[in-house]
């Protein structure tokens, strides 16, 4: 089991931000990001993966555009959407599908 496989595998919520450094858009979600996990503090974790570097990953998720977020939880994808979203956006995403 690899290192990625044992963090989708939590119990709590995993947020996979599939990000490229060339992308712009990737570039304004970061601080979202940052923003969404301190309101969620300890009931999320946030993953920043590089395309480019872990072309295996993002190709077994078939990730075609960057930024791609993937929500996991206890191996399960949740939710998937491409591009970027507001804060408020990701947090009502996180806490709907939040089922501990």
């Amino acid at each position: 089991m690899s290192n990625f496989d044992v963090i989708i595998n939590s119990d709590k919520p995993v947020l996979i931000d599939f990000f490229a450094t060339w992308c712009g858009p990737c570039k304004m979600l970061g601080p979202i990001l940052k923003e969404v996990k301190d309101s969620l503090g300890d009931r999320i974790s946030i993953i920043k993966i590089d395309v480019d570097r872990n072309q295996q990953i993002a190709s077994k998720f078939q990730v075609r555009g960057v930024p791609t977020m993937i929500l996991f939880q206890k191996g399960k994808q949740l939710w998937r959407q491409s591009g970027v979203l507001s804060k408020e956006d990701i947090i009502k995403v996180i806490l709907e599908n939040n089922n501990q």
